[in-house]
């Protein structure tokens, strides 16, 4: 079930027998001169929506916007501060909350996000403790990181080795050739690219990192690549949010 193509009385429906939910996060950035700039979305929607779909989970609006400050020196990148997405978050969870969701399961396809999403949740929690919000303590949220996925991880060392670099890697390419084969980019890329370098603001990435990769060669992702790690990460990620539903 998809929470936007749902009415309230559907919602109310669902709680009476999961107090679950999975949202996916991404952001709006650079992904090289063939990478979609919103690779990181795309991809934690379409294995959202497959997570929801294997297993009958609610899937909250996708956040599209994440942190991606050091990104902001290449045009179409919009990004979060640190600030505003701890108080985006904070929203989301806290109106789900008072819903009656108690389990947030957020499929991140950013790892820009991690920090800024983990201090959000402690945020969050104070913040609904101080409301009193019923039941309250049961809140919990979750990262889970499609990309750091074993198999997928595996996959993709397996495929392109050293190539999979950090960021506009083949594989996360590969996944919105599949979701969206219509929109698959075609450039040059030069033969070197930039890697090792410590992230700082905008300025100092983008002279590090020129052309946006960082020690990732996205011509070898295929949309039949792309099929394989959505399938593997559905599955793992299936399986993990079930975990998280179940724990005590």
């Amino acid at each position: 079930m998809l929470l936007h193509l749902s009415t309230w009385i559907e919602v109310e429906a669902y709680l009476e027998n999961s107090t679950g939910i999975i949202m996916p996060i991404g952001s709006t950035e650079q992904h090289g001169p063939t990478g979609l700039i919103g690779t990181d979305a795309i991809c934690a929607e379409a294995i959202a929506k497959g997570v929801g779909e294997e297993i009958k989970a609610m899937v909250g609006p996708t956040i599209n916007v994440g942190m991606a400050l050091h990104h902001t020196g290449f045009p179409g990148t919009i990004s979060l501060r640190p600030s505003t997405m701890i108080l985006l978050i904070k929203d989301y969870v806290t109106c789900l909350a008072k819903a009656g969701f108690t389990k947030l399961f957020f499929i991140n396809g950013h790892g820009g996000n991690i920090a800024t999403m983990k201090a959000a949740f402690a945020e969050t929690y104070a913040h609904l403790a101080d409301l009193n919000i019923k039941n309250h303590e049961q809140v919990k949220c979750q990262i889970a990181n499609w990309f750091m996925c074993g198999s997928v991880y595996k996959l993709a060392k397996e495929l392109y080795g050293d190539r999979e670099g950090s960021h506009a890697t083949p594989s996360e390419v590969a996944v919105t050739q599949f979701v969206y084969p219509e929109a698959i980019k075609q450039g040059q890329l030069a033969e070197e690219v930039g890697k090792g370098h410590p992230i700082y603001g905008a300025v100092d990435f983008r002279k590090h990192y020129p052309d946006g990769r960082m020690g990732s060669n996205p011509a070898l992702a295929t949309p039949e690549h792309g099929k394989q790690f959505y399938d593997l990460a559905v599955k793992e990620l299936s399986n993990g949010y079930l975990e998280f539903l179940n724990a005590e």
